[in-house]
């Protein structure tokens, strides 16, 4: 391991002893919820940079995999009466296997094309959920109240137990994305996404390799799906279908920086916190605030580094480098000429 993926791997070491700690200081329940939402939107930002930021392949579908997996844990309790654990493993299956199926017809396309069509599949999907009285249609689920603990997954007296399973699913999404940047597998990724006629030639298979990452990008995203259906305790389709999943989904990787596994956490870290205090103060009034500064936040990072917040952050540090440089010359001109 060289030395580069050392620091990123022992920097989120790092950052998960820090998120385990943090709810300790406070038993404030709002900042507790505030994390829960953080490390899922963080986790759901490191699944969709597999696809995009490793792959290149732009997909605005991400909210029906999120979608099969809430509904997945829910069904599994709602209906059959089984541990949502069991609903959320064939949750990320049923995702895997979706993500498989119309993947391979779909990456025929590039570019706007694909990412259309991954909308387009979306909504195909929310409209299915929609429709099926099985999972109650429109109207959606409410998860019937069961005893505390881990078996049941129901927290009722304290919200730290969320927490820190949202933690273990933050840190499982980003240790795969980290190992899989590291990997051949993600210099193949990589080499797909500058050219895949040039991968062809050197002997990658850009279908496969793209498939692969879209299954593993699938399965993650469905377990953040189930977590988010346990914590929330209702779901329906406008709200685990829904489009804005997507778009925060990509927003807040865009932002922080694709390609990054730290762009998802910056990226989450501003949208989220942002997204829950301005619903607080403007209430039903203030709707789609949060996108509208998150949105103007993008335009205006993206015009000084489309890199993101982590490009802005690397330019600081080699300008930074530079100017240390060119002081330690100059003090050695100094010191020649006092010579």
């Amino acid at each position: 391991m060289n030395k580069a993926a050392a620091r990123e791997r022992n920097g989120l070491i790092g950052l998960i002893c820090v998120l385990c700690l943090l709810p300790l200081v406070t038993g404030d329940v709002n900042i507790h919820h505030v994390m829960v939402m953080f490390l899922i939107y963080a986790s759901l930002g490191e699944a969709w940079n597999i696809i995009t930021g490793l792959a290149g392949q732009t997909s605005f579908g991400h909210a029906s995999f999120f979608g099969i997996g809430a509904y997945a844990s829910a069904v599994a309790y709602f209906r059959l009466g089984a541990s949502p654990w069991l609903g959320l493993i064939v949750g990320a299956a049923s995702a895997g296997v979706l993500g498989l199926v119309v993947s391979y017809p779909v990456f025929r396309l590039r570019g706007h094309y694909f990412a259309v069509a991954t909308m387009a599949v979306a909504e195909i999907v929310f409209q299915l959920f929609v429709s099926w009285s099985w999972v109650e249609g429109a109207t959606g689920i409410s998860i019937p109240v069961a005893a505390e603990g881990l078996a049941t997954f129901q927290f009722h007296s304290s919200k730290l137990p969320y927490v820190y399973i949202s933690i273990a699913v933050f840190a499982l999404s980003a240790f795969v994305f980290h190992y899989i940047a590291r990997s051949r597998f993600g210099f193949f990724l990589r080499a797909i996404r500058g050219s895949e006629e040039a991968a062809m030639a050197i002997g990658i298979s850009p279908s496969k390799n793209k498939l692969m990452a879209m299954v593993a990008s699938a399965c993650l995203t469905s377990i953040a799906g189930s977590v988010y259906a346990q914590y929330i305790l209702y779901i329906d389709p406008f709200m685990v279908f829904s489009m804005t999943i997507s778009m925060k989904i990509v927003l807040l990787t865009v932002l922080g920086g694709l390609g990054s596994v730290w762009g998802p956490v910056l990226g989450a870290a501003i949208l989220i916190p942002l997204s829950e205090y301005t619903r607080i103060v403007f209430g039903g009034t203030g709707r789609g605030v949060d996108l509208i500064i998150f949105g103007a936040l993008i335009v205006i990072v993206a015009c000084f580094q489309p890199q993101g917040i982590i490009g802005l952050i690397k330019s600081f540090g080699r300008r930074a480098q530079k100017g240390g440089m060119g002081g330690d010359d100059r003090s050695m001109r100094d010191a020649k000429a006092s010579a």
